[in-house]
């Protein structure tokens, strides 16, 4: 993995302007511009910035004064339920669609008790989910649905951005995604009441500086990561496209691959080409994912597992009352054979070749 950096010189004169103006966090100059910034790039209409991703959802779930039990999925970093479990939320996990990895809408309305208040469903790699089918079903229940953004930076599906889905979205802004700002994150909403429930709740609830309204924490995103990720958004377009001759290139190379398998770009989404999964069917290509994944390592190339184990076979979570064993077997058989493999924007044509020579010699 390598992050997208923005030139050095030119953050080194972003520093000096901070130290220069000396407020290094609680709202400076970077932190507007970067809200302002991203607002025009994302097209979206209202958007608050966090320390973290795992902060931004957290505090999307309090804003939205969500309880009780929130239907998700197991196919997950599993940040997605911890967000749940530290505001008190019993997560509920359903299987998956085989083809986006995505939350399945036709096993959510299984999952729907009395105590279900949200669907928190997660965009992964960036594969929109079914938006349309899951906001249907939370309407028909009274439901709210915040969606976990992490892979989903930059992603537009007709056109239009899916960060302006349901009631919220939380995006990562972690060095290892498309777009970062070395740590951080942020909340996307359409309804500027919200917004301003966000921006209480990530200053310890302050509305001025006496009066605390609510509850709050600490989670502000500081001046000098505000200006590593300004910087960084000039360079974004770029790094995304580099992706997508990666993502390219690997297609290519593996499409005759006997048992492995891979996603191909779904017609209508602007993809941001976050990751690359591929799928090993051990009977046809004849290794494992793990004895590939080892084979790769010794040859020091570094590949994840992602996501695996499934969220629900943590030790954190085995055990929860929400899951029946053998419920989500599509989550099951993913993470059982995916393997995500290199992809940024500084890959060369021989870090490409070495990743391709081993796969396709097995």
């Amino acid at each position: 993995m390598s992050p997208l950096l923005p030139p050095l010189d030119e953050l080194t004169a972003c520093l000096e302007e901070i130290w220069q103006e000396r407020q290094v966090t609680n709202y400076g100059v970077y932190h507007h511009k970067l809200e302002e910034a991203l607002k025009r790039y994302l097209q979206i209409p209202e958007i608050s910035l966090f320390a973290n991703g795992t902060l931004a959802l957290i505090c999307a779930l309090r804003a939205l004064d969500i309880t009780g039990e929130v239907i998700t999925t197991p196919y997950s970093f599993v940040a997605t339920a911890h967000a749940l479990n530290w505001c008190g939320i019993k997560p509920v996990f359903v299987d998956i669609d085989k083809e986006t990895c995505t939350l399945d809408p036709k096993k959510i309305e299984a999952a729907i008790t009395p105590a279900t208040t949200a669907i928190l469903p997660v965009h992964v790699y960036g594969n929109p989910c079914d938006t349309k089918a899951i906001e249907e079903i939370a309407k028909r229940y009274h439901l709210k649905v915040i969606y976990d953004a992490a892979h989903a930076f930059g992603v537009e599906q007709n056109q239009k951005s899916i960060l302006d889905r349901g009631d919220a979205s939380a995006l990562s802004f972690h060095a290892t995604k498309v777009f970062n700002t070395v740590e951080g994150g942020a909340v996307v909403c359409a309804n500027p009441k919200l917004k301003k429930r966000l921006d209480y709740l990530k200053n310890f609830g302050f509305e001025d500086e006496t009066n605390i309204v609510m509850p709050g924490i600490n989670a502000k995103l500081d001046e000098v990561r505000a200006a590593y990720g300004w910087l960084n958004l000039k360079y974004v377009e770029v790094a995304i496209e580099i992706r997508k001759q990666v993502a390219l290139r690997y297609r290519e190379a593996l499409q005759e691959v006997p048992g492995i398998s891979f996603m191909d770009d779904i017609p209508g989404v602007k993809h941001n080409y976050a990751y690359f999964p591929i799928f090993i069917d051990a009977t046809q290509y004849g290794l494992s994912r793990d004895e590939l994944y080892r084979k790769m390592k010794e040859a020091a190339i570094f590949c994840r597992r992602y996501f695996y184990p499934l969220i629900t076979e943590c030790a954190a979570y085995r055990n929860s009352p929400s899951i029946s064993p053998g419920n989500t077997p599509v989550a099951a058989k993913k993470a059982g054979s995916v393997l995500c493999l290199p992809m940024h924007h500084t890959l060369s044509e021989h870090d490409i070749t070495r990743v391709l020579n081993i796969i396709c010699k097995g």
